[in-house]
């Protein structure tokens, strides 16, 4: 297999710019018409999210998650409590997350202390998930190694038999964490590689906002 000659690929950008004007001094509302435009421009999976933790020593590991939920307290996601994530957010409580929305020469990044949301929050939103897919919580043990796929198919048939017809409990394990935003930036594409930068950072209950070199 021949190598990608990977230093000659670039991508010219050449969007509108982002002004301060035009930006605004809530980063959560600028968030939030940036979302929308994503989902107007149809970008598969506009929720998805690069999300990194580490280890209380500093190994940093980072993974896709989907954004489930946003606020003025933070970005809300799910997963199972006791995967690789789960362990280093019990250990070392922070986090960073990134959306990249490449059509729109667009990405947001975040970052902010970590928190478990509510059971009762939890609940609502494992309920709402399609039956499989809360199956599918309750009967993998997230990180950790199987032996095949069929001993992974194994143990969700194990969970279909015992709930048979009735609701699924959402597991002790399974459920939510904010990221409570202390920072935000904002990167769009520009030409040249002069991109624009915007860094909100949260102070008290307001924001101060500064431009980044590119």
């Amino acid at each position: 297999m021949e190598s990608p000659d990977l230093a000659r690929m670039r991508e010219s950008y050449a969007r509108e710019g982002l002004a301060e004007a035009a930006a605004g001094d809530d980063p959560l509302a600028l968030f939030g018409r940036w979302l929308d435009d994503a989902l107007v421009a149809q970008i598969h999976e506009p929720n998805a999210m690069a999300l990194a933790t580490a280890t209380s020593d500093g190994q940093p590991s980072v993974r896709i998650v989907l954004l489930k939920g946003v606020d003025a307290s933070g970005l809300t996601f799910f997963t199972n409590y006791e995967s690789r994530k789960g362990g280093e957010l019990e250990t070392n409580p922070r986090a960073a997350a990134a959306m990249l929305w490449h059509p729109l020469q667009r990405q947001v990044r975040f970052e902010g202390s970590v928190s478990r949301i509510s059971a009762a929050d939890s609940d609502a939103y494992f309920h709402s998930r399609p039956r499989g897919s809360q199956l599918g919580a309750v009967a993998s043990p997230q990180s950790s190694v199987v032996d095949d796929r069929a001993a992974l198919e194994a143990l969700y048939a194990e969970a279909a038999e015992t709930y048979g017809t009735g609701d699924v409990t959402r597991p002790e394990h399974w459920g939510g964490y904010r990221i409570e935003i202390e920072s935000i930036e904002f990167w769009q594409g520009r030409e040249d590689r002069l991109h624009d930068r915007l860094l909100y950072r949260r102070t008290g209950t307001a924001w101060t906002r500064a431009r980044l070199a590119p």
